[in-house]
């Protein structure tokens, strides 16, 4: 009986100690997490695997007139489609033409504006960064954190532009600002409001400025595995 005790006790310190490594392994990897990965998992970044298929439709208020199109995306077939007024086109981005170059253009526009704090992870290695505290955000005027992103000088749509992201504490986007080809002075500010959570993921569906910019999002569905 001594010695089935003695076995048991064993076990049992060995269950203990498999547990508590994992438990401090776990504590790790959270703790290594790099300030990207905080801002895009803040919004939800570390569901993304889940999601079959997202649809969005992208809408800017300008004056009196209005512009909208639709897009639903389904990601790990790679496959886009974009509704508009007068066109409807289904492609791979795989395989871009010349015939879906131009509707791609408007997908990644359209997506980066959606998505951003994911294109922190997705598109790491094709930009530096710089971070700094109590900056003051250039609608609100309230200090944040900012987080400045520069993409290179080659590749993509828009080598050379730079992101200003300003966020609080629980690192969710409350404005930012983009500055085409890194220029010191915004092309464009805005806020990052009015966010809805769906399928894991947080999105804002509203971006307005002090100028009567106004670009927001609606139906949005997210589909998951």
């Amino acid at each position: 009986m001594n010695k089935i005790k003695t076995i048991l006790l064993i076990l049992c310190i060995v269950l203990t100690s498999c547990r508590t490594e994992k438990k401090e392994e776990k504590q790790i990897v959270e703790k290594e997490l790099t300030l990207l990965e905080k801002v895009a998992n803040a919004s939800g970044h570390n569901n993304w695997n889940k999601v079959k298929e997202l649809q969005f439709t992208f809408n800017v208020d300008r004056d009196t007139s209005h512009f909208e199109r639709t897009w639903v995306w389904q990601p790990k077939a790679n496959m886009v489609t974009m509704i508009s007024k007068n066109d409807t086109l289904t492609y791979n981005r795989t395989k871009v033409d010349s015939i879906s170059d131009k509707a791609n253009r408007s997908f990644i526009n359209d997506k980066y504006w959606f998505l951003a704090p994911f294109n922190l992870v997705w598109d790491k290695g094709s930009f530096t960064e710089a971070y700094s505290e109590n900056e003051i955000a250039p609608i609100s005027q309230k200090p944040m954190h900012k987080l400045t992103i520069v993409y290179g000088s080659e590749g993509g749509y828009t080598p050379g532009d730079a992101y200003d992201f300003y966020f609080g504490d629980d690192y969710l986007v409350k404005e930012w600002a983009f500055r085409r080809g890194n220029k010191p002075e915004p092309s464009l500010v805005s806020t990052w409001e009015d966010y809805i959570e769906k399928g894991g993921l947080k999105m804002a569906k509203m971006h307005t400025n002090n100028d009567g910019f106004k670009l927001y999002f609606t139906n949005i569905e997210v589909k998951t595995e």
